[in-house]
């Protein structure tokens, strides 16, 4: 498609969903969202043909094995999408609530209430799950979406967005809310950067396509930077619990943002720990690279270059690092982290609290793994992504967060003197 065509699409798209956002506020989206997950129920077996087709050409391209992973449908994915959009449509609607009215000296009572953020872009990568996820959090806060999926995952989108029109069209409500860019050419990302009838851009994927759009977009971009994710094991730790809690981070699901990518070990527990560690990972297949200390107390972990200290694998890789306590633990997580999630393991109620309230991260947790960082784990029903900047959010987003706040003003005839 000629730039010029594929411009003068997307902008076509985008003047539909706006001129509707006004009937989709005041629509039954709860409906929708229902709607939904009983079409996922009863054509699910027409998705997964369309994303085996997928999964197909995308193996015969090469497509790394993280990936495929990501790009795979299961039948498990069934109850986890249609029990989110359940959840979403019971959460209590975000739209036309008043925040904290108050009563001027003249009688004048002012709040803020909560509006739709408008059109929002999404571009994403190898994620046919988040088809479902991002469309039912934006639609439950009455914003419409314009969709950029990954080019392996093109069949799988445009099976879900047929459902999620006529899921639509049950719950009256126009079908212009989602939209799926008709093409995989690259091209795409870039003029939906350009396309300013968009209020907001998000891009979830690699590292490479987020600063891609940072870049390059012209309106505000919401993104989330890679999972650089630790977890600290206190000399106060529980080493069964460190034990449990490192293998469910790293070898879970590896190849998602919330995965684990380093355990940093406090020197007093280190010799009892990492024999232990290395032994569990060895048996789940993870490459343990380590510090030089780690290295004199393990068998068949290699050394850990300094410049990785700061990459996300994505895969059944571990660093591990002995530390001296936890002012080192954190002065490393500073340096390192990618403001995503960090975690520590400790009985020592003195060193969690420090950890949690000195880490900067969108989610810090204590006694649990770095995998709870995501919208359905926390109660959201699901997220639109994972942002790791403080504005507009910071941490998942569910559908509070992608709505903003207009001032209204309730008046019985006053004048300004």
């Amino acid at each position: 498609m000629r730039v010029e065509d594929l411009e003068a699409t997307l902008r076509g798209m985008a003047e539909a969903a706006r001129a509707r956002l006004p009937a989709l506020a005041k629509g039954n989206r709860d409906a929708a969202l229902l709607a939904m997950a009983q079409l996922l129920q009863a054509r699910w077996q027409e998705v997964l043909e369309a994303n085996r087709e997928d999964l197909k050409e995308a193996e015969a391209a090469g497509l790394p094995k993280a990936k495929l992973d990501r790009l795979a449908l299961r039948e498990k994915d069934l109850k986890a999408l249609t029990e989110g959009l359940r959840q979403i449509a019971a959460l209590p609607d975000p739209l036309g609530r008043i925040e904290g009215l108050s009563k001027r000296p003249n009688g004048l009572r002012v709040g803020r209430m909560r509006v739709p953020l408008g059109l929002i872009g999404f571009v994403y990568e190898a994620r046919p799950g988040a088809t479902v996820e991002a469309v039912s959090v934006a639609l439950k806060a009455g914003n419409a979406m314009l969709l950029r999926g990954g080019k392996e995952a093109f069949r799988s989108n445009q099976a879900l967005v047929s459902l999620w029109h006529r899921a639509l069209r049950e719950a009256g409500l126009p079908v212009e809310a989602v939209s799926l860019v008709p093409t995989t050419d690259r091209e795409a990302i870039l003029a939906l950067c350009r396309l300013e009838l968009l209020d907001l851009l998000i891009p979830r994927g690699g590292e490479e396509l987020i600063r891609l759009v940072q870049r390059e977009a012209r309106v505000p971009v919401l993104a989330h930077a890679k999972g650089v994710n630790h977890l600290y094991v206190d000399e106060r730790a529980d080493l069964s619990m460190a034990l449990r809690l490192a293998l469910n981070g790293k070898t879970q699901r590896p190849a998602v943002c919330n995965a684990l990518e380093a355990v940093l070990v406090h020197e007093g527990v280190a010799e009892a720990f990492l024999p232990l560690l290395e032994r569990a990972m060895r048996e789940r297949g993870v490459e343990l690279r380590a510090c030089p200390k780690a290295l004199a107390l393990l068998k068949e972990a290699v050394p850990a270059s300094e410049e990785e200290w700061d990459r996300e694998y994505l895969d059944l890789i571990l660093r591990v690092k002995v530390v001296s306590g936890l002012e080192e633990a954190l002065a490393h997580i500073a340096r390192f982290g990618s403001r995503h999630t960090e975690a520590v393991c400790t009985e020592d109620p003195r060193v969690a609290w420090r950890f949690l309230e000195e880490v900067d991260a969108s989610l810090v947790l204590w006694n649990a793994s770095t995998r709870f960082n995501d919208g359905f784990q926390l109660g959201l029903g699901a997220e639109i992504g994972i942002s790791t900047s403080k504005l507009h959010a910071y941490g998942p987003m569910g559908p509070l967060e992608l709505t903003t706040s207009k001032w209204v003003a309730l008046g019985e005839g006053q004048e300004r003197a």
